[in-house]
């Protein structure tokens, strides 16, 4: 009998994906463990093993669908000899954007199918699948003065992308000039999400110092004219510096787990902050208080050009414990970044320059890098971030004693 081939699961959280692409085509014989398809999640894009044998009848979900909810079918599995399903007969599951892909008409609809609400005060049916209603519901339509072109007149996710044309952008309201209003990817969406959530729920407090940072550079060139060809960066020694002072200072290595609880991390897994198109990743370094510094900088290395490429696997950037988030390489002398919840800390690090300083009542010139810390104040105190951070700037202006 047919057998469905659904949306997984690709993390613990993932609750829809976007279909990205088919590795195999309609009437096309696969057999388990083959890869059928392309599934962008909001961090990265993964593989679709076939876990049955067969051949694919029918392709539910077409590529490059957006927001396919998990469980939702995506495709039919055949064996030998048997007939695909009719459309109205395939199971839909979960609400995802699979629906439309069957009841779209052959061409999208002109502009001219939205027309204004009827009028009188009785509240008809509306028919419409459940993205059609996302979508109309995102971008402040009336469904109701929608007029349909799917089976029986439902509307479909082609009705609102021509309502949306038809309706003028929101910046020509405003008088501000017409520009483009584009949908947000999975990975902005999900950014956008959390960073509301973090400064809308997570009381962030703020502490800030001044490293000098002439004695960290000098032990990295060493480490790095020993190394070679591993080159360890700034930003490695920063991971290193706060992977020791979190194991110096245990209290701050925690995580908020609600309801009045709080999690003490055993291992101390700090998460880096990556910058990929369209958004940013952040994979973990796990273990990084028991890691040397070439160690960190090959492991670094590798998980951001794994970030880059879309290719890591949940388990390197699920979890963590603390983020480091530098900024330095673009110029930027300072910044105050928004908590990764349920994470209560992040090292914000600014780019290092030459500055004035006293030293014994001098006036001397020194390499000073700016940090920055932001604290979840529900978990961690300013005591014990002030703490915390001194223990950062001693060993970054002192490394030598990190390897201790």
């Amino acid at each position: 009998m047919p057998t469905n081939i659904v949306m997984p699961a690709l993390s613990p959280t993932m609750t829809e994906g976007t279909l990205a692409r088919w590795l195999v085509g309609e009437g096309q014989a696969v057999s388990p463990g083959d890869v059928i398809a392309e599934i962008e999640t909001d961090k990265a894009t993964m593989e679709v093993e076939a876990v049955d044998e067969g051949i694919l009848g029918r392709i539910v979900v077409p590529d490059g669908t957006e927001n396919v909810a998990v469980n939702a079918v995506i495709g039919i599995l055949l064996e030998e000899g048997e007939d695909a399903p009719a459309a109205e007969d395939i199971p839909r599951g979960a609400p995802s954007a699979a629906p439309d892909a069957a009841a779209e008409p052959a061409g999208p609809p002109s502009a001219a199918a939205y027309s204004a609400p009827p009028a009188g005060g009785g509240e008809a049916r509306v028919f419409a699948t459940p993205l059609a209603r996302r979508m109309a519901r995102q971008a402040g339509l009336d469904i109701a003065g929608i007029v349909g072109s799917g089976p029986r007149g439902r509307v479909v996710k082609a009705d609102i992308d021509a309502a949306m044309r038809a309706e003028p952008p929101p910046a020509a309201a405003s008088g501000a000039g017409r520009g483009e209003t584009a949908r947000l990817s999975a990975m902005r969406r999900v950014i956008a999400e959390r960073m509301t959530e973090s400064k809308s729920t997570v009381p962030h407090f703020y502490l800030t110092v001044d490293c000098e940072i002439d004695a960290m550079l000098a032990f990295r060139a060493e480490i790095n004219r020993r190394a070679a060809p591993s080159k360890v960066s700034v930003n490695d020694v920063v991971i290193r510096a706060c992977a020791a002072a979190l194991r110096e200072v245990p209290e701050a290595n925690v995580s908020w787990a609600g309801e009045g609880r709080m999690i003490r991390h055993e291992a101390v897994d700090i998460s880096v902050a990556v910058a990929v198109p369209g958004g940013l990743v952040t994979p973990i370094v796990r273990g990084a208080d028991r890691k040397g510094l070439v160690e960190i900088a090959e492991e670094t290395k590798h998980l951001a050009a794994r970030a880059r490429e879309g290719k890591l696997d949940p388990s390197e950037y699920q979890g963590g414990s603390f983020t480091v988030s530098n900024l330095g390489m673009y110029g930027v002398k300072q910044f105050d970044a928004v908590i990764n919840p349920p994470q209560a800390c992040i090292l914000a690090v600014g780019a290092a320059e030459q500055r004035p300083v006293a030293r014994d009542g001098q006036l001397a010139v020194a390499a000073v890098m700016t940090c920055t810390l932001s604290v979840d104040h529900r978990v961690v105190d300013g005591a014990t971030a002030a703490g915390f951070l001194g223990a950062v700037k001693s060993l970054i202006e002192y490394p030598p004693a990190m390897l201790a």
